[in-house]
């Protein structure tokens, strides 16, 4: 492919802090949350997770865009993230099944981005300071002009943004032979997590992100699954609704990420932006059922109130994280529900998450 030339680039930060560098992907302005991810590969994977719409993504990993992009690592129908940071960005890709360099992937999906800047000193910034907006802009570099556009982006704290990435018609996924039937709440749902059920023998309906339990128990599943998705999971009160109907008639229940924090709010249980999120693959949890540790790949910028579950005679903790002891996991005694706050579909481990899947199976043909 012919190069493009990199323009001039600023990144402003809502505290009035500013990067210069060069830009990549289109020539733009785009604004959003500011955070980073510490995962050492697995881009394309990131800029199309939907629980990344509406973020600006800092890649702590020195080199992006190396190794192409191919459509089979997709986790959505296109790329979520707002823009991308980071220090060297590559037009030219190494590997052969590769099927296009991320320049142009970035350029057709309309990501603006900046590099060549020092992704050390941004993310040591943003982890004492916490996480905030933040514009890139490749085309206007008068910062008073930045600093109203970006004083128009609304805080991701309230913000309700599984409208914006499930899906709006349902549709059905399902393996050759169909031992269960699954019905999947889209709050922004990965295409792995969809994978790890079809290939189990799960027949899978999904559902729209406000969809109620009425209309979803119309189809006759044999359980539930609570998605993942961007936003302030205090907004999605919908699902937290039909979470507890589903709870109601006890019937089979899995959710990961914010289908973890939908399940906790169902409860009584309220979540709070954290500081800074928890976002990379080799996040150290602890099962407290079996006493193992797990190497988890995490995205999440909000978290469940450890004091509330401890204090929740109805919920018991499965899991933690042994980074800063945040509740990464429950169940919810006398019923057939739980929840993880990880992702187990993306096996970091590779396979040390997998067994939930399966616990969820034995769930289903318990019922």
């Amino acid at each position: 492919m012919k190069e493009k030339k990199a323009v001039d680039a600023i990144l402003l930060l809502a505290d009035g802090t500013q990067w210069k560098g060069k830009s990549l992907g289109c020539t733009g302005t785009n604004s959003g949350e500011l955070c980073f991810n510490t995962g050492m590969t697995g881009y394309q994977e990131i800029f199309t997770d939907p629980s990344y719409y509406g973020q600006i993504v800092i890649t702590t990993v020195s080199h992006v865009g190396n190794y192409g992009v191919l459509n089979q690592e997709v986790e959505s129908k296109q790329v979520q993230i707002k823009g991308l940071v980071c220090k060297e960005f590559s037009d030219f890709f190494s590997r052969r099944s590769a099927e296009g360099s991320l320049q142009e992937y970035f350029e057709k999906a309309g990501v603006v981005g900046i590099c060549e800047i020092d992704t050390r000193e941004l993310v040591r910034h943003i982890r004492n300071k916490g996480a905030m907006n933040a514009i890139i802009s490749s085309d206007i570099l008068d910062v008073e002009v930045l600093k109203e556009k970006l004083a128009a982006t609304p805080s991701m704290d309230g913000l309700e943004l599984a409208s914006q990435v499930s899906t709006r018609d349902e549709y059905i996924m399902k393996p050759d032979k169909v031992e269960f039937k699954v019905a999947i709440l889209d709050l922004g749902v990965k295409r792995n997590i969809i994978h790890n059920l079809v290939s189990r023998g799960c027949e899978c309906k999904v559902f729209p992100y406000d969809t109620s339990f009425d209309e979803m128990e119309a189809w006759g599943p044999d359980g539930y699954f609570i998605s993942n998705g961007p936003g302030d999971p205090a907004a999605t009160t919908q699902a937290v609704e039909s979470v507890n109907r589903i709870l109601d008639r006890d019937k089979p229940l899995f959710g990961i990420c914010m289908g973890h924090q939908v399940l906790a709010q169902a409860n009584g249980i309220a979540t709070y932006k954290m500081h800074n999120g928890h976002r990379g693959l080799n996040h150290p949890v602890k099962n407290l059922i079996t006493g193992k540790c797990e190497v988890t790949s995490q995205n999440h910028g909000f978290a469940v109130d450890g004091e509330a579950v401890k204090n929740n005679d109805q919920v018991e903790v499965t899991h933690i994280n042994l980074n800063d002891g945040t509740i990464e996991g429950i169940r919810i005694k006398g019923k057939k529900a739980f929840s993880v706050q990880y992702h187990p579909e993306s096996s970091p481990g590779p396979h040390d998450s997998n067994y939930l899947f399966d616990n969820f199976i034995q769930l289903l043909k318990n019922a």
